[in-house]
């Protein structure tokens, strides 16, 4: 059974490979943009809208493409709103000052379809409080991370320098990567797609 991740994010990717999942990659050609702009002007809670992006990503590539069709999506939800990736370093500098002192929402949305059919879905969410870190380390961070900062909606990679930006966290590590994992995983297992 061929697992295909419906994404182009290099977290999700790195989860699986480190997970040992044997996978391929595909594109999903689903337009993010117009479907979270839809959804939030309908008033979603970002966590509908995590959900509904996966789905979409997973819907759409699995109705060409044979086997299991992996899609994701990650929200990061700040006093009710959603809040998209940054676009620059300048921009990842003012989220982080925004995000700076308080608690956050991770919400991470994981859907498997097959044949343009949703077979298993699942939702993960985390609450992340950033440290009252001074503007010097912020600059230091930034100087540091690059571009690296804007792969995230969260401009943080927890995984790498980021760490040192959060005083707590609660929560699934990897809904905070953008991939529920473990329920993932039994599902491929009960599908055959992973040795049980």
């Amino acid at each position: 059974m061929t697992v295909t991740l419906a994404s182009k994010s290099a977290a999700r990717r790195a989860v699986l490979d480190g997970a040992g999942v044997v996978f391929e990659i595909a594109e999903s050609g689903f337009d993010e943009d117009a479907a979270k702009a839809r959804l939030t002007g309908q008033g979603a809670p970002p966590r509908e809208v995590a959900e509904a992006l996966a789905e979409g990503k997973a819907l759409k590539v699995s109705a060409g493409t044979p086997g299991l069709v992996v899609g994701a999506d990650q929200t990061l939800e700040l006093d009710g709103r959603v809040y998209d990736k940054a676009d620059s370093l300048e921009a990842a500098r003012a989220r982080l000052k925004l995000l700076r002192g308080k608690p956050h929402s991770l919400h991470s949305a994981v859907v498997v379809a097959r044949d343009g059919q949703v077979l298993w879905r699942e939702t993960a969410s985390a609450t992340l409080t950033m440290r009252d870190f001074s503007d010097p380390f912020l600059e230091t961070y930034l100087a540091s991370e690059g571009p690296a900062a804007l792969g995230s909606v969260g401009c943080y990679r927890l995984e790498g320098p980021g760490a040192q930006l959060f005083s707590h966290i609660e929560g699934d590590y990897f809904a905070i990567l953008g991939l529920p994992l473990l329920g993932l995983l039994d599902f491929l297992r009960h599908e055959g797609a992973l040795a049980s």
